[in-house]
This record gives structure tokens, C-alpha cells and sequence, in this order.
């Protein structure tokens, strides 16, 4: 076992190992060389060794005995002896106990003498004071409706903490004013003083363990969603997974919209449209799990340049990505329609309403059903660059007691004339034949050309009393429109009333 040695410092018995001592030793000769011979010399060496002492009691050594590494710490909270300025810019008296300096003390949060942050600490060593009597002022007004409470976490927010030694030294002023009053005294205040700082740092101790629970399941769900999150986006519009959002399920086949930017943009701003919506979406996912991981592990990182440039980037990305949805958007402000009707040459007696080209009949990739209208279904066709839309079907009585078909087709462009124009470029021809209309189950959109909010209905005029006839597909368009099901008859007929078309259980009824 080694040797340790009794010493005195500022009135305090310590124990210190014989290493150690010899360290301190050669240090207390090198401060006493350097202040023998200035005025107040000795008071200032008697004040250095009270603030040695109090730095030994806050440190408490292993097993109560003083180490070099004590020592090594010490010297460097109070510096080398070469590193005091004796120049006359200092002007030195003693006064209470203590020595003040015209250098003024900065306020620190002290990370020597804390509980929770410090606060009282720091403010005790800038008033000179022992911090448990700030701590219990705090305790008392946290009693009045939390108002201790609110004032501290702001003086935690506001006070910066002291993290190196020239701002430990700041924090207490010059060397000159680094002792402070020995609060170690056997006085009764002083025994109540550390009574109440004793429980403090009990109670600190538990609030902290808690505190650390709480960040690091706040931390781990933090990470978990941020990873999840980000996975998904991943996963969802890089591998079009997972197969609920596949074009053979049925529900919001999100995964493929991404794919739908090249039919609504511009073809050359799709690759920075993408990019720029990851970034938007990557970068917060990722900051949240970096979050998480610092409250997990409560480690110390110089990353507030990080933070700034990744808000930045995120900030630039967010308006490059509204400035261009914004100019992109501009080429659907105004809606054009264009109206054509044909009519039937004969009124027939039975109306036959036919399918012509169905959506089984073509080649699909991909299949986008935006949420809320059953209706709204997209196929695209990546070989020939083609859009699908499936049309809807009405049917309403005729006003001059003869059978015709309206289409209507609606665009959107820059102006009502460019939107009208665009209405001539979609491609939807039903044909009449006899007693029959043929139409098929979708419109398409020419390759080259991009979606412009179109649309297409067909509209049937059928005078009252006219059977109508409608096979799967055509009643199924006619259904979506209506928003009405029935189950599927094995007789499609139907006749024409003043209320709409009225279904018939069987055609043996027909009159």
C-alpha cells in the first residue's frame, strides 16, 4: 500500500498520497516564489490554498485520500504558476476574507458544484455564496406555483456552463478572487447548510436516473421511428414494396406514385422533383434518429455546424422544391370542356350498351388508385408511355324523346384556350352500330403528352319506356358513377322511367 501523508490546507486535514504531495508540494513553492514579494502576497497564497482545499472536498479522492490525479486536476482548474499575470493591471486588496481583483466575474453554470445543471452552483461562486442557500430560495419559490421551477430551467437555457478552465477561472474572477469563504466550519448554520446540500444531491441524484430513463425511452423510440419511417419511404418508392401497395392488390397503390411525376411534369425536372422530395423527407427522418442516439448515449458533440448546414440544405431543398411545384402548377390553373353529341338514326325499343376495349384487353404495368373515389384509377403503360383513365357512364331521360350519347371532356392548362385545347388530344370514340353503342371501359392519353387533371364522361339520352341492356363492364361504369351496387344479375336489363333506368329481375317482364 502507498504511503500517505496528513497535511493542512485553509484549516482542512486532508490525506494525500506521498506522489501526490510531492506534486503539490513543488506547486505551493512555485505560487510562493511567484507572490512573495508583491503586496498581499501572502493573503493571496492563504486564498489559494482555501480554494485547494475546497476543489480536494468537492473531488473527495478515492477512499478519502488526495491522488495525483486530484492534484492534476486542481492545477489545472487553477492554473500554473506561470500562467498568473502579475502586471499592475490588477490591483489587489483583501477585504472579508477573501481577495477581489478589478477583474469581473462572468456568470457559469458550475460543474463543480451541481445537482441538476449547475445554476446554483455558478451563481453561488459569482456571488460569492454557498450555493445551498440558492438552492433552497429555488425550492421555496417552486412552492408558488412553480415559479422556482420556470426561473431555473430559464437560467439553465440562459447561463452558459463551464466547460474549460479559463471559463472556470472567469467564473470565479482572477486568481485573486478564486478562494472563496470556507463553508466547512462545525457553525450550525454551516451543519444545516450541508444538511440540506446532502439531501440535494441525494434527491439530484434520483431525479437524474429518472430523467436518464425517461430521455433514453425517448431516444429509442425516437430511433425506431425515425428508422421505420425512413425504411418505408425507401422501400415504398425505390422497390415499389410492400405487396399491399402492388398493382395485383387492391387499395392505394402508393408505391407508384413516384413513377407518376413523368406523366405530370415536365420530363426534364422529374430527376431533380425526386431528389429534392427526398432530401425534404430523408433529412428530418434522419435528424430524428440522431436525436435519438445523443439521448440514448448522452454523448458530447461539436455538431451545431452540422445541425445549421443540414437545416440549411433542408430549408433550400423545401423552397427549390415549392418554387418548382408552384411553376409546374401554373399549367393547371384555368379548366377547359368541349362537349360532342351524336345521335341515333332509329329510336330503338331496346337500347344494347356494349363494351368495347376493357382494361383486361391492354398491356398495364403499373395501376395508381388515389384514396376517397373509387373511380379515380390510373394505368400506365411504361412500353408505350401511355395513361388509362377509366370513363363514367350516365344515363338520364331524353327531353325530345330521341336516343343519343354526349361525351364531355374536361383539361387543365395554362388558360381556358389551352385547356380546351388540350380536351381534342384525348382519345375516346364510342360508335353507334344499329341498335348498340359501343364504348370502351377507358381514355387514353397519347404518348408524349402529360396528365392534365383530364377527364371523360359519356352521358346516354334514353326516352321513358326504352329497355336499355348493359353487359358487366358497362354497368360497372355506370355503378361508379352512381355509387350504387347490386349483385350481379344474370339478366342486364334495365327500363327507362321518369326517375332514371329501373332494374328488371327478368326480361320475360319487358312490355
Amino acid at each position: 500500500m502507498d504511503k500517505t501523508i496528513n497535511i493542512n490546507l485553509g484549516g482542512t486535514l486532508f490525506q494525500i498520497d506521498e506522489e501526490a504531495y510531492k506534486i503539490l508540494r513543488d506547486y505551493l513553492k512555485s505560487l510562493d516564489m511567484k507572490f512573495r514579494h508583491i503586496p498581499g502576497g501572502n493573503e493571496t497564497i492563504e486564498d489559494i490554498e482555501s480554494r485547494i482545499a475546497e476543489i480536494f472536498q468537492s473531488q473527495k479522492g478515492t477512499a478519502g485520500i488526495i491522488s495525483i490525479e486530484n492534484v492534476v486536476d486542481m492545477i489545472r482548474i487553477i492554473g500554473k504558476p506561470e500562467d498568473f499575470d502579475l502586471s499592475g493591471s490588477e490591483t489587489v486588496s483583501h477585504d472579508a476574507g477573501y481577495q477581489r481583483s478589478s477583474t469581473r466575474k462572468k456568470m457559469f453554470r458550475n460543474p463543480e458544484n451541481k445537482i441538476i445543471a449547475g445554476v446554483c452552483g455558478g451563481i453561488g461562486a459569482y456571488i460569492n455564496t454557498d450555493p445551498v442557500w440558492i438552492r433552497i430560495l429555488f425550492i421555496v419559490f417552486a412552492c408558488f406555483f412553480g415559479i422556482g421551477l420556470f426561473f431555473y430551467l430559464a437560467l439553465w437555457l440562459a447561463i452558459p456552463l463551464a466547460d474549460g478552465d479559463n471559463q472556470k477561472r472567469e467564473m470565479y474572477g482572477s486568481i485573486h478572487n478564486m478562494a472563496r469563504p470556507d463553508y466547512t466550519d462545525n457553525s450550525a448554520s454551516s451543519r444545516i447548510g450541508n444538511a440540506f446540500d446532502a439531501t440535494f444531491r441525494a434527491l439530484g441524484n434520483v431525479l437524474f436516473v429518472i430523467v436518464r430513463i425517461f430521455l433514453i425511452f425517448f431516444g429509442v423510440l425516437m430511433v425506431l421511428t425515425g428508422f421505420l419511417l425512413l425504411l418505408s419511404f425507401v422501400m415504398v418508392t425505390v422497390f415499389h414494396y410492400p405487396g399491399a401497395f402492388s398493382t395485383d392488390a387492391v387499395g392505394v397503390t402508393i408505391s407508384y406514385l413516384p413513377d407518376f411525376l413523368d406523366y405530370i411534369i415536365s420530363h426534364t425536372l422529374v430527376p431533380w422533383v425526386k431528389g429534392l422530395i427526398a432530401l425534404v423527407v430523408a433529412l428530418p427522418l434522419l435528424a430524428l434518429i440522431y436525436g435519438g442516439v445523443r439521448l440514448i448515449f448522452w454523448f458530447r458533440a461539436r455538431d451545431g455546424y452540422i445541425w445549421l448546414a443540414a437545416l440549411v440544405l433542408w430549408v433550400m431543398s423545401a423552397a427549390a422544391l415549392s418554387i418548382l411545384l408552384f411553376n409546374e402548377g401554373i399549367g393547371f390553373a384555368e379548366k377547359g370542356r368541349s362537349v360532342r353529341q351524336e345521335f341515333f338514326s332509329q329510336t330503338p325499343d331496346t337500347l344494347y350498351l356494349r363494351s368495347g376495349i376493357k382494361i383486361a384487353d391492354i398491356k398495364v404495368d403499373k395501376q395508381i388508385v388515389l384514396p376517397g373515389e373509387e373511380n379515380d384509377v390510373f394505368y400506365i403503360n411504361d412500353e408505350k408511355k401511355e395513361i388509362y383513365f377509366r370513363t363514367n357512364l350516365d344515363i338520364r331521360v331524353s327531353e325530345d324523346n330521341r336516343t343519343s350519347y354526349e361525351v364531355r371532356k374536361s383539361s387543365a392548362g395554362r388558360s381556358r384556350m389551352d385547356a380546351e385545347k388540350k380536351t381534342e388530344r384525348l382519345i375516346y370514340n364510342p360508335r353507334i352500330a344499329d341498335k348498340t353503342l359501343y364504348m370502351e371501359e377507358f381514355f387514353t392519353i397519347p404518348s408524349g403528352s402529360k396528365w392534365s387533371f383530364d377527364y371523360v364522361s359519356i352521358t346516354v339520352y334514353v326516352p321513358t319506356g326504352t329497355v336499355i341492356y348493359m353487359d358487366k363492364t358497362v354497368e360497372r361504369l355506370y355503378h361508379s358513377y352512381n355509387y350504387s351496387s347490386i349483385d350481379d344479375p344474370v339478366n342486364r336489363y334495365w327500363k327507362m322511367t321518369e326517375d332514371g333506368p329501373d332494374y328488371i329481375e327478368s326480361n320475360h317482364h319487358i312490355k
